[in-house]
């Protein structure tokens, strides 16, 4: 059994692991976090394959939108900054452990190319992995896309909708009532009488 093996089998552990938090987490935070383990893990087995692209596009656009997803989060639940910063030390730990798991995922995949584990896949010299993908994505495989796009654009709308619900705490502003208004009724001028310095000496 190589290394390769060994480490493919290691992050379908944390993967699955992961994967499962997400879904039995209490805590939507707990979730978010393990979210990020999972999306990672999956950039990590990408970019063991042979992948590079896949798994840094992973790491950009999914991770990346996790953090947008957490702030959806936190405005739904309508959690207060202060709340939060309450729970910081106990989600820390939670936190450092993710993030000690990634950096060690990451540390064994880019081993495996020093190590020279496992033969390397036999490819053309001129063989584009971002070209031969984005030819499949837009001939063979166009439809899927298309339907990816569109079921991003509903979560999208939908996560707008939840969050732009009436809130109590916020000053709204009605443009129509601020375009009647006339300057007599927002200035006022006031006639004061003129001040003079008081001599210190007398």
């Amino acid at each position: 059994m190589t290394f390769t093996t060994v480490l493919f089998y290691l992050l379908a552990i944390v993967l699955v692991v992961a994967a499962f938090r997400v879904i039995t987490a209490p805590n939507p935070i707990t979730a978010v976090l393990n979210l990020i383990l999972a999306f990672f893990t999956a950039a990590m087995l990408w970019i063991l394959i042979g992948a590079e692209f896949l798994g840094l596009l992973l790491v950009l656009v999914y991770v990346g939108a996790v953090m947008v997803l957490f702030l959806f989060v936190v405005m739904m639940i309508d959690v207060r900054s202060e709340s939060l910063r309450k729970g910081f030390k106990a989600y820390l730990p939670a936190g450092l452990f993710i993030g000690v798991i990634m950096v060690l995922e990451m540390a064994f995949v880019l081993g495996s190319t020093w190590l020279d584990a496992g033969p390397p896949a036999d490819l053309p010299a001129d063989y584009n992995n971002t070209r031969a993908l984005g030819e499949l994505m837009y001939t063979d495989y166009v439809f899927a896309v298309e339907i990816g796009a569109v079921i991003l654009l509903v979560g999208m709308v939908a996560a707008i909708a939840l969050t732009l619900r009436k809130r109590r705490d916020v000053k709204y502003n009605n443009p129509s009532e601020q375009v009647k208004v006339r300057a007599k009724d927002r200035v006022r001028l006031v006639n004061l009488a003129s001040q003079t310095e008081k001599d210190a000496s007398k």
